[in-house]
């Protein structure tokens, strides 16, 4: 049995910590969004920066002097990263945990779409139909809350948008991700100064948690920027259901949020869609010798 390539196996380490993010953030739902999102980015940087080190940091500078198109790049990265942070740790410590689901259920489909307008990546009659069956079970889920889901709809756009800045970008994974969190550093760390006291209060369990959130957050985006520069971007999308599943699966088992007929019908019909997508790759591989 041939062994799934590094790209593929990045991506699904990346899919499966955010699944589980919900575990971590339930145990912070005392702190606000807005001073959460600061303490993943500070605690992202020393981290990305000290793998840079490592490999040498003259060797980033040089590369930002030959590419110029590299900051407004990955600025415009940052901002949607950012953003994505913001929307995602909301719906994590409000409990909007299906919510959050809906929005990763929707991304896939998104950075699929834009995988064929920007990036001209070809979509098989077969994997258009797996698609189309994913977003039938989307739009299930989406009437079934009864209202425009909006953190859904914010959560898919933005890392998907961010999915395809990632996938283009003129610097190497480390070196890209670091550009990024260097960009969003300054206002989170001043966020962060403004409100030392109520850093101050927190007690050594607290912050510990807040620390973690440095490596909770750097790494999968390592595994994601590594993923996105190695396998096709409309593989990428659909192996993100890998996210969604872990989220539907906790709201509901651990934090008691309501699944009704319809959002198990849509549940239903995006993993057709799935199975439909990767049967597909798997008939298209070569026979081994």
């Amino acid at each position: 049995m041939p062994r799934p390539s590094p790209g593929i196996v990045s991506a699904c380490a990346a899919y499966a910590i955010w699944g589980l993010y919900p575990l971590y953030f339930h145990r912070l739902q005392q702190v606000p969004a807005l001073q959460l999102l600061a303490h993943r980015i500070v605690w992202s940087l020393p981290l990305v920066l000290g793998t840079i080190a490592w490999r040498d940091c003259r060797r980033l500078v040089g590369r930002l002097r030959r590419t110029p198109s590299a900051l407004p790049h990955l600025g415009a990265a940052a901002a949607l990263l950012v953003a994505h942070w913001w929307a995602n740790v909301w719906a994590l410590t409000h409990g909007h945990v299906v919510d959050a689901s809906l929005g990763y259920f929707i991304n896939p489909l998104l950075t699929v779409a834009l995988a064929g307008a920007v990036l001209r990546e070809p979509l098989r009659p077969r994997q258009g139909a797996a698609i189309a069956c994913a977003a039938a079970g989307v739009v299930c889920m989406g009437c079934a809350l009864g209202a425009t889901p909006w953190i859904a709809l914010a959560l898919a756009a933005t890392f998907a948008g961010y999915g395809v800045l990632r996938k283009t970008a003129p610097l190497g994974v480390v070196d890209g991700l670091s550009l990024e969190l260097a960009l969003a550093f300054p206002p989170a760390a001043a966020y962060l100064a403004a409100h030392a006291d109520a850093l101050a209060a927190s007690d050594w369990g607290e912050l510990g948690l807040l620390a973690a959130a440095g490596p909770l957050t750097a790494v999968p985006l390592l595994l994601f920027a590594l993923a996105a520069r190695r396998i096709p971007l409309a593989m990428l999308g659909m192996l993100q259901y890998i996210t969604p599943t872990l989220l539907l699966v906790l709201g509901v088992a651990l934090y008691g949020e309501q699944v009704d007929a319809g959002r198990g019908a849509g549940f239903a019909l995006v993993w057709l869609g799935i199975a439909l997508y990767l049967g597909e790759r798997r008939a298209r591989r070569p026979a081994a010798p």
